[in-house]
This record gives C-alpha cells, sequence and structure tokens, in this order.
C-alpha cells in the first residue's frame, strides 16, 4: 500500500514547523516517524510510541542504529537507504527491511517521504514504516520465513502487488513455495476474507476443464446427476490460483482467455452467461516467454496472466535460510517438541544442492526425524548422498561458498569490512582484534582517520 502524504504546506514558504508536523505522523495509524536529513528521529506518531516507546525520539536516536542496531547508515552496511535515495532523488522511495523490534527482529515495508523547503531542499523526511504479517525472520508455522536478500526481494514485490486487483504471475522452479506465496498475496489483499481456490491445471483433462472451472447442469453429460459450482464461482469474491498453468492443453487456453477477457462464464449445459469475480494468480515452472515463441503457449493469454511476475527464488540462492527453514520444516513436521540438529548435520544440510528446493529440504528432513534414535538430528541420519558432505569435511579441508558476482578482491575486502564494522557490537579496538589487524590498519582500510 502506496500512502500520500497531506499537504500542511507550499511551495510560497518554508517547510513547516516539527509541532505542525506532528499532525502529519498523527494521520497515519501504522507506526511513522519524522526524520532530519542526518537520520535523527525528531518525533513520531502514537503507533510508533506504543511500539518502540519515546526513548529514540526524546534522545534523537539515529533511525538506522535503532531499526538494525549498526553503526552506519543502512547503505553502508549493504542494505537499499530509502531516506539516502529519497535525498538523492527528492523522491518518496519504499523498500522492505528487516527491523529490530520490541517482538524480535521482524519484515517491514519502509516508505520515505521527502518534505522540502521553499527553495526545493528538503527540509525533513516522514518514513511509515508497515509491519509485513504475511512473512517471518523466525520459525513459523504457516507463514513464509526467510531473511534473504533475494527473500526480501520476492517478499517487497508481494506487498506491493497484493493490494492491488491486478493478475499475478509467479515463475520459479518446482518447490520453491508457489502456493505458499500465492497465499500471502491473497492474505494480504482486500480479498482475504473470501476463499483462495487452488486449481491444479496439470490435472485437468480436456474433458473436465470445463466443467471443473465452469461448472455443469443437472444432465449436461452422462453421469451429471446434479448442477455443480465451478471453481470459477467458488472463488466469488476472493482469489482463483491455476498452479502449473503452463501445462493447459494450447486448445483449451483460448476457453481461460475469454473468461479473463470477458469477465463472464456458462456453467456445462446452460445458455445463463454468468459473471465472475475474483483475482486471478497463475503459476508454473515452465518458461512461459519461451512456450509463446515456439507456439505452445497463446501470447495474448501470456499478457493477459503476467501483468505482474513475481520470480520465486531457488534454495540455492537463499542459501543462508536454509537453517531457519530447517527449524521451521522440523516444526511444521514434529509439531511443538522437534528435534535438534547437530551443529555438523546442519552443515552438511547447508552443503547440499537441492534441485527439489524447499520440497526436497523437507523431504530429507522427514527422513532424518524417522532414522535418529534419540531428540538430535546427526550427520548419520541424513540420507546418503548428504552424509558425504560430512565425510569430506572430516578430511580437514574447509571449503568456502559465495554465492554472489566475481567482484575484485580490494572491493569484496571493502564490502566486507563495511559490513563488519556495520554489524560488529564492540569497540573498534576489539574489531580489529577480531579481524587480526591493527586499529590504525582498520580504519585506513575503511577510509576514515584513525583516533
Amino acid at each position: 500500500m502506496t500512502y500520500s502524504i497531506p499537504m500542511v504546506y507550499n511551495s510560497n514558504r518554508s517547510a513547516p514547523p516539527l509541532a505542525e508536523l506532528q499532525s502529519v505522523l498523527d494521520y497515519f495509524s501504522v507506526p511513522a516517524i519524522l526524520l532530519s536529513p542526518d537520520y535523527r528521529i525528531l518525533g513520531a506518531n502514537s503507533a510508533y510510541r506504543t511500539l518502540y516507546g519515546d526513548a529514540p525520539v526524546s534522545q534523537r536516536r539515529l533511525c538506522y542504529e535503532v531499526s538494525h542496531g549498526y553503526q552506519v547508515p543502512c547503505d553502508q552496511a549493504g542494505e537499499t537507504c530509502p531516506l539516502k535515495n529519497a535525498l538523492a532523488t527528492g523522491q518518496t522511495q519504499r523498500v522492505l527491511h528487516l527491523h529490530h523490534t520490541p517482538s524480535g527482529e521482524e519484515h517491514v515495508d519502509v516508505e520515505t517521504f521527502p518534505i522540502h523547503d521553499q527553495n526545493g531542499g528538503i527540509r525533513y523526511l516522514v518514513e511509515v514504516l508497515r509491519h509485513v504479517k504475511v512473512a517471518s525472520s523466525s520459525p513459523h508455522d504457516t507463514r513464509l520465513v526467510g531473511r534473504s536478500p533475494r527473500f526480501n526481494k520476492m517478499l517487497g514485490f508481494i506487498e506491493r502487488v497484493a493490494p492491488s486487483d491486478i493478475n499475478v504471475l509467479l515463475l520459479g522452479e518446482s518447490g520453491t513455495g508457489k502456493e505458499l506465496v500465492a497465499q500471502a498475496v491473497h492474505e494480504a489483499s482486500p480479498r482475504a476474507k473470501a476463499a483462495l481456490v487452488p486449481v491444479e491445471c496439470s490435472g485437468l483433462s480436456e474433458s473436465l476443464f470445463e466443467s471443473e472451472l465452469f461448472g455443469h447442469e443437472k444432465g449436461a453429460f452422462t453421469g451429471a446427476v446434479n448442477s455443480k459450482k465451478g471453481l470459477v464461482e467458488a472463488a466469488t469474491g476472493g482469489t482463483l490460483f491455476l498452479d502449473e498453468v503452463g501445462d493447459i492443453p494450447l486448445n483449451l487456453q483460448v476457453k481461460l482467455l475469454r473468461l479473463l477477457e470477458t469477465g463472464t462464464f456458462r456453467r456445462v449445459g446452460s445458455h445463463e452467461p454468468r459473471k465472475a469475480d475474483f483475482r486471478l494468480i497463475c503459476a508454473t515452472h515452465r518458461n512461459l516467454k519461451e512456450m509463446v515463441a515456439a507456439g505452445t503457449f497463446r501470447r495474448d493469454l501470456y499478457f493477459r496472466i503476467a501483468s505482474f511476475p513475481i520470480q520465486l527464488p531457488s534454495l540455492q540462492e537463499r542459501r543462508e535460510d536454509i537453517p531457519l527453514l530447517v527449524k521451521t520444516l522440523l516444526k511444521r513436521i514434529c509439531g511443538d517438541h522437534p528435534p535438534q540438529v547437530a551443529d555438523d548435520a546442519l552443515a552438511c544440510l547447508m552443503a547440499h544442492d537441492y534441485s527439489g528446493n524447499v520440497r526436497e529440504l523437507r523431504n530429507v528432513l522427514e527422513w532424518a526425524n524417522l532414522m535418529k534414535d534419540g531428540d538430535t538430528i546427526l550427520p548419520a541420519h541424513l540420507p546418503e548422498e548428504l552424509q558425504q558432505h560430512h565425510a569430506h569435511s572430516d578430511g580437514g579441508h574447509h571449503s568456502f561458498a559465495y554465492q554472489g558476482e566475481l567482484l575484485p578482491l580490494a572491493e569484496l575486502e571493502q564490502n566486507y569490512l563495511r559490513w563488519a564494522h556495520a554489524h560488529h557490537r564492540g569497540d573498534k579496538q576489539s574489531l580489529a582484534r577480531k579481524l587480526g589487524v591493527s586499529e590504525r590498519t582498520l580504519y585506513r582500510k575503511l577510509g576514515k582517520p584513525a583516533c
């Protein structure tokens, strides 16, 4: 959801005083703060104070210190900083971040609005914080879980598209959780109180396609002893989720296209048109653009369903989420008393390449849970192909897996030092000691004068 700031000033006078801007903050029902261009928190609305208390405002604390625990601004710690981007562009900026909150780390959709003075300069900024309810950065029974940059990027797309009613196309390998993402889009939408109706397209034969999707009247065909409501009708007011839409045969795609173009359908055996009212989410592991080029998927249908494509990351692209997913999946498999996972077993799980993505990881954990005898999963309890990782590591050889793009060593070192500086909780002397360099060397590499 994108907000608009009520205009409490105009271009013919200077930016309004703090007291007047407080009324702008109170306009929002979600947490909102007033910031100076140098990251200081100058004011907050009641929703923010309820969650975070008065200290951030009364102590004029830095926003990145409160939200992340960083010692430097977000952009220097590997994040996208909406305040910096708003200052650079003069425009509203919106990003999804992981924030420290009284309830722990949470995904927060951050929207930052610049407030200009009479000369066009930016005097203040208003930052609106919406806590994401469909995802968690800790183990959870039902929500999407993740913390990695690729997961957060996907989550940002979900937050942007969910409040609208446009069609969504979920793209990704099998096992990446497309139905869970469809559920998240539905739950974050205005249609959340109605049903999400899933349709497995790969299992629909030509003879059943119209009957299942549109329903039929009594006597429409042999065996139709009663009238039946179709899945389109069942999704009235809610969301229709077409899973594996790329598996719909070419000759049946025109029937789906007609539904989307006209917004109406007919039950099999009926001449009476009925109005369709649903939000459409489609998903596929296939490359629909290649199918369009090959003539196996209709171009007009593709552009109907692909209004807002979202690429789901593979598990290899979000490998740092594996420990969190392991805890989450074991909780879902075992309930309130999941087993522990030994460090060397977790190392095996981290080292494996999951062609089946999260679904394969769940299968591995179900196997391990059955194979264990005590309350801890050990490497010996994992499938043999994962145990091989443990055998290799016992040989004393240590491997380093870097998932990013290739960078010059000097740039990689600089990025790491900035990250370490932002995340280290001690003083500069202890950081230098941990990094194995002198304090003067640390400051020189960071480009800062030594104290």
